[in-house]
């Protein structure tokens, strides 16, 4: 039904809001000048936790709403889906574990030239594709084993709203590192992987 739809793309743009917001320069400044060096530790935690808070009515509504079924996977093909689904959320955390010093605001702020820059120290996942998070959310997209009219909707807004999000990330990485990270875009791919000749964990580019 028209309202489920609706309700679930207002559910959606209020998750896209508070989590674009969040992660905005001008929001960290804030937070930063109101909760001082603290911040620099608990921003991420708080961040996360926003995120997952806020995506959770979505949630709900595409399960009490999910509209008409469009296709189901049958078993045994489902279930590896299912675990490519597993395995494509494992990449989130590990991209965090892999470059903590993108995500320090001190850093973010700062720009290459200043004191508080950090090298941009590729290593982990970052070997293989520049945008983990694109990554995986797409190949949690792509692999869903059974696809409602609703899904289908809020899938293909999320899709837009991750593409445009990596491009601004990007454009965050580069000021936040330079040349750097210039270089590091023509050796490995936004979103598909580089299996061979993947960059090694001691080039600084």
């Amino acid at each position: 039904m028209v309202s489920s739809k609706i309700t679930a793309v207002i559910s959606l743009v209020a998750f896209a809001f508070i989590h674009s917001l969040t992660a905005s320069l001008p929001f960290k400044r804030f937070v930063m000048r109101v909760a001082g060096p603290r911040a620099e530790m608990l921003y991420l935690p708080a961040y996360s936790l926003t995120a997952v808070l806020t995506i959770l009515p979505l949630v709900y509504q595409l399960y009490k709403n999910p509209g008409r079924v469009l296709y189901k996977i049958p078993s045994p093909w489902r279930w590896l889906m299912v675990g490519g689904q597993l395995i494509a959320g494992m990449l989130a955390p590990m991209a965090f574990r892999d470059a903590p010093h993108r995500f320090k605001i001190s850093s973010q702020l700062s720009g290459p030239q200043a004191s508080e820059a950090d090298a941009l120290k590729i290593r982990g996942i970052y070997r293989w594709v520049r945008d983990p998070f694109l990554l995986s959310g797409m190949v949690t997209i792509l692999l869903t084993p059974i696809m409602t009219v609703n899904l289908l909707v809020i899938y293909l807004l999320t899709t837009i709203y991750l593409f445009l999000g990596s491009l601004h990330w990007e454009s965050r990485l580069v000021a936040q590192f330079g040349d750097e990270y210039r270089e590091y875009q023509k050796r490995v791919h936004r979103i598909i992987p580089r299996i061979k000749g993947n960059v090694k964990e001691s080039d600084r580019l």
